[in-house]
Formats: structure tokens, C-alpha cells, sequence
């Protein structure tokens, strides 16, 4: 690997699986000391990556989570918010328990972690946070009713904090993933015969996205490369929200 984020300290939510773990690993070969965040521990083996269990949600928890980051290494210099979980619902058949949960998880334990992190960015005049949003952020798909009110508004974090603390050295950016083939979607095409067929049949590449390509997308917006890029979304999903569906 060529070191692009050699000495950097970075830390990842949702790191037990899918984007998160895969991103986890990547920055660790790409030369970061990373620290994987997530309420289920980490497989093992994973060379280079610490991990603190914690709930995003629990703004109690991240703080400490990240005032014992900063202890043991100095500094966060990337954040990756990466943990949530799909919500969907009929509108009104949606309780307000599930209504919170979903803004909880997808939005709110972004800014907990968001909040942590900016005071030692802050103090040193630089970092770099990258959320991981969604295509349901830009477009709406019937039936998954929460999911998309909590993407758009972790694309307006992005974007409002992007702006809030450009000038101070902090870049934030957001990457919106489609069809990606992480285990609840693995599970899903076990439960459901054929629909990895129909869903594969959508995509303009003819094929699923992989956990490691957004990670290497969320890599690129980590690193020195693209430090004047921000504020910005990057779609993940083949072409697929370019095209018109019924």
C-alpha cells in the first residue's frame, strides 16, 4: 500500500461489519491508526485497528469513547460516521419509539460523534469527517418510510457543518451509497429467492457494489488528496439513481 493516510489517527463507527469494516481495514493499510467503533465486537483477525465498544446513540458513551481515543493517541484526525440501520415503515402505522429510533441512529449519533471529535480538530486546524448517507438521502423509494428523512439530514449535517468550519481546517463530506452487498442485504437475498436476480438487473454495471468500494471512496475524501473538496455527496451506486424506474 502507498501510506496515504500515514500518521493519521482515524476513527470508524459501525466497524464490526460491512462499510465500516471495511473501511476500518483499508485505513489501516493505507498507514492510519485506526480505532473501530460499534456495540458488537470486531472479528478477528484484524492487524492495526483498536476497538471500543459504544453506542452512538448514547452521547455519554461516544464522548468517552473518543476522550479515551484522544488519550491514548493525541488526536482524531478522520471520523467516519458509519453505523446506522435500516428503518422502513408505513407512515402511519409508525410508532414514535421507531420514529426516534431511526433519527437516533442515522442522524443523531452522527452529530454525537461529529460534536466529540470537532474541539481537537479544532485545536490543531484540521481533519477530515466523512459520513456515510445514502441514496434514499436523494431519492425516495416507497415503503422505507423513515430511513430517507434521517439520510437527507445527515447530508445537511454534512453540508452545514462543512461550511460552518471551512475556513478553520475541518472538511466534511458525505458519501451516498446504493445497493452494496453488506450482510443484511446478503441476508435479505437469502430470505427473499430472486431478488438478487431483480436487483442486479437495475443496476447500469449489471453487478452489486462492494463494502471495499465505498471504502476506497471514503479513503480518497480521508486523505490529503482531496483537501479541497468539501461540503460535497458522492454517489456510490453503478448509475443506478440516473435512471428512471417504475
Amino acid at each position: 500500500m502507498s501510506g496515504r493516510l500515514s500518521g493519521k489517527i482515524a476513527l470508524v463507527t459501525g466497524a464490526a461489519s460491512g462499510i465500516g469494516l471495511a473501511t476500518a481495514r483499508l485505513f489501516a493499510r493505507e498507514g492510519a491508526t485506526v480505532v473501530g467503533l460499534d456495540t458488537r465486537p470486531v472479528p478477528a483477525p484484524d492487524d492495526g485497528i483498536g476497538h471500543c465498544l459504544a453506542d452512538i446513540t448514547d452521547a455519554v458513551a461516544v464522548e468517552a469513547a473518543v476522550q479515551t481515543t484522544v488519550a491514548a493517541h493525541g488526536r482524531v484526525d478522520v471520523l467516519v460516521n458509519n453505523a446506522g440501520a435500516d428503518v422502513f415503515s408505513e407512515p402511519l402505522s409508525l410508532s414514535d419509539e421507531d420514529w426516534e429510533h431511526c433519527l437516533a441512529l442515522n442522524l443523531k449519533g452522527a452529530w454525537h460523534l461529529c460534536r466529540a471529535v470537532l474541539p481537537t480538530m479544532l485545536a490543531r486546524g484540521a481533519g477530515a469527517i466523512v459520513n456515510i448517507a445514502s441514496v434514499h438521502g436523494h431519492r425516495i423509494i416507497a415503503g422505507c418510510f423513515p430511513y430517507p428523512v434521517a439520510k437527507h439530514g445527515l447530508i445537511g449535517l454534512t453540508r452545514a457543518l462543512g461550511i460552518e468550519y471551512a475556513a478553520r481546517g475541518i472538511r466534511v463530506n458525505s458519501i451516498s451509497p446504493g445497493l452494496i452487498l453488506v450482510p443484511r442485504i446478503e441476508s435479505w437475498f437469502e430470505r427473499e429467492p430472486g431478488a438478487r436476480e431483480r436487483q442486479t438487473a437495475l443496476l447500469p454495471p449489471r453487478r452489486i457494489g462492494t463494502p471495499e468500494e465505498v471504502a476506497y471512496t471514503a479513503l480518497f475524501l480521508a486523505s490529503d488528496e482531496a483537501r479541497f473538496i468539501n461540503a460535497a455527496d458522492i454517489a456510490i451506486d453503478g448509475g443506478r439513481s440516473q435512471v428512471y424506474h417504475d
